[in-house]
């Protein structure tokens, strides 16, 4: 079957089999491995993309399901001159990243809480991000990134 989409901003066609997951067309077709296999159910939240501005794990949705959608995966969210998007900055720059493997659905789930809940606190932010597992830093340092990355991203 053919799907059409947008990805990063740019059109995208390509032939998959029916039973083809997002995660499989994204990482192995389109090349874009920033979206992560973690643990193949839905659990951890490693290959969470943008569809249509909304957050989703790419690992339990067939890419057939997304036929036009405009999905975002965190190649796509620098700037065309390479700045990093304010959640960018704000991971890196509170240090909410260790090994690295969780951060790019950690990053996108982020964005797309901060849109939905511009108020929340530390524990509601934390209760949010329960479908993304970090398992190096504890998530201080994530509910500080999302904390400045939100009021960045308000700024712009």
């Amino acid at each position: 079957m053919q799907v059409q989409f947008t990805v990063n901003g740019k059109p995208a066609s390509i032939d998959v089999a029916p039973n083809t997951l997002l995660v499989q067309a994204i990482r192995e077709q389109l090349r874009l491995t920033g979206t992560h296999v973690g643990c193949d159910t839905a659990q951890c939240g490693a290959c969470t993309v943008l569809v249509d501005g909304r957050a989703i794990k790419s690992c339990n949705t067939l890419a057939v399901q997304h036929q036009g959608a405009a999905i975002t995966t965190i190649e796509g969210l620098a700037a065309a001159d390479g700045a990093m998007h304010p959640m960018q900055a704000a991971f890196k720059e509170c240090h909410g990243l260790q090994c690295g493997f969780c951060t790019p659905g950690m990053v996108l789930s982020a964005i797309d809480l901060c849109r939905d809940h511009p108020q929340a606190d530390d524990a509601k932010i934390r209760e949010l991000l329960e479908g993304n597992i970090c398992r190096c830093t504890g998530y201080q340092n994530i509910v500080k990134a999302v904390q400045q990355g939100r009021q960045a991203m308000a700024a712009a």
